[in-house]
């Protein structure tokens, strides 16, 4: 009798490379469940000051801080972060008095990693009295030039709500250093619970039944949430010293190019997550920020989304490109031969492995001898064919000199029921590896 319970399938094909690769990594693979909440944006609800935007990519303070202290971090290392995102990284290493640098390549979260530490500088009361006085400047301004060429901008915003957006822009633009980056910050916050649309999962959703928020009620509620974060940071760190905190050095730049990084000195740790090769597009998520700020017009926003790491399902490929490891041809070899909801799904695992590979190229010429890698990846899975992410980069790292120690599972995700139905239940790991720089 068949059960109605799905099928646990095993995930790879016998005698496929995928189940050599996984034979090979198989004594260093081992579960530390406990992690579930640390590798993803949840646990950073509670945390002061990183909890004002949320940046659903984004992993927990817990998770560097965990890594700092297996990694025994000193106020003599550097800690490093490719793809910094809002900054967890940095500013976690800050208030560890650990001195720090990141890049990151999308504007509004390099934004954001750059504005986060500003909060410790300020004193209780600071952002309540300014926001006092900027909402008595809204009603005279003009309305900030924004992208309105891009399709989800005429779309997002009812008319009266956009107008006072785009006023209130203004009125912050005019506000002094560091005043202006703080208020940017929060604003960005309050775009999404302003507007008909929903991060959700690989899009920004539009919800034309969504009940919005006014945005002076929204701001105001913000400023409250980070008065309270700035009273709650003492709490937090109880001997946070404003002078011992090394502010983390944030470059606007590409993880697959280092060359013009100016690093004080050769990084010791690498605590990351780099994208996940699951066709998220950034620049469609946090479309609504970069047209307020960023960009100009859906030109530049092409621009940007272009200019990224090629995880995404636009990503684009030089005809010399091939897949430059046995594990991901023969992945996509077999998705060509599918039916795919997306054709291009090949071509974007075809390029996120070559930029990919270019970035560990690079922490192999600037991380210190005896340096430590963390990275958080996510293994992906295409019409029933799972690609094992974590094992792929590491076989890579080893190619450039690393050694890797262990590869913890840190949460399993399943499939929808669609796919169950049609492959069974394929439990997909999210993983952290770990490295080491001979």
């Amino acid at each position: 009798m068949r059960s109605s319970r799905a099928m646990i399938m095993k995930p790879y094909p016998h005698g496929s490379r995928r189940e050599r690769l996984e034979t090979k990594f198989k004594p260093l693979i081992h579960e530390q469940l406990y992690f579930s909440s640390s590798v993803s944006y949840m646990g950073n609800k509670k945390v002061p000051i990183l909890r004002l935007y949320r940046y659903k990519e984004a992993f927990a303070y817990d998770f560097v801080k965990e890594f700092l202290n297996r990694f025994r971090a000193s106020i003599q290392d550097y800690v490093f972060d490719p793809f910094a995102g809002i900054g967890t990284t940095n500013f976690t290493a800050m208030l560890h008095r650990i001195p720090s640098v990141g890049i990151e390549k999308l504007p509004i979260a390099y934004f954001v990693a750059k504005t986060l530490p500003l909060f410790i500088t300020l004193k209780e009361g600071e952002i309540r009295k300014v926001f006092s006085s900027l909402i008595k400047e809204v009603p005279k301004c003009r309305p900030a030039e924004i992208a309105m060429d891009v399709p989800i901008m005429k779309r997002a915003f009812p008319e009266n709500i956009l107008l006072i957006l785009r006023k209130l822009k203004t009125a912050i633009e005019k506000l002094n250093y560091p005043y202006n980056d703080i208020f940017l910050l929060l604003f960005f916050s309050i775009l999404e619970e302003c507007s008909f649309t929903s991060k959700d999962g690989q899009f920004l959703r539009l919800k034309p039944k969504k009940r919005i928020s006014d945005p002076i009620k929204a701001l105001s509620e913000k400023v409250a949430q980070a008065e309270e974060d700035i009273c709650r940071l003492k709490f937090f760190v109880p001997d946070l010293t404003e002078n011992e905190m090394p502010v983390p050095d944030i470059y606007f730049g590409d993880a697959r190019d280092l060359s013009n990084i100016n690093f004080k000195k050769r990084p010791t740790i690498i605590l990351t997550s780099p994208p996940y090769a699951n066709r998220y597009d950034y620049t469609r998520t946090y479309a609504l920020e970069l047209c307020f700020h960023f960009v100009k017009n859906f030109e530049e926003l092409k621009a940007v989304r272009f200019g990224i790491l090629r995880s995404h399902i636009e990503s684009k490929i030089r005809e010399d490109e091939k897949p430059n490891h046995p594990v991901v041809e023969e992945v996509v070899e077999t998705l060509r031969s599918k039916k795919l909801n997306n054709p291009r799904i090949p071509i974007m695992l075809t390029t996120y492995f070559i930029d990919m590979e270019k970035v560990i190229k690079e922490w192999s010429k600037i991380l210190a001898s005896g340096g430590k890698v963390a990275m958080i990846v996510d293994n992906v899975r295409f019409e029933g064919e799972v690609v094992p992410v974590d094992l792929v980069l590491s076989e890579m790292a080893e190619d450039e000199g690393f050694e890797v120690k262990e590869i913890i599972v840190a949460r399993y995700k399943g499939n929808s029921s669609q796919q169950m139905k049609k492959y069974g239940m394929i439990p997909v790991r999210e993983s952290i590896v770990v490295w080491e720089k001979p």
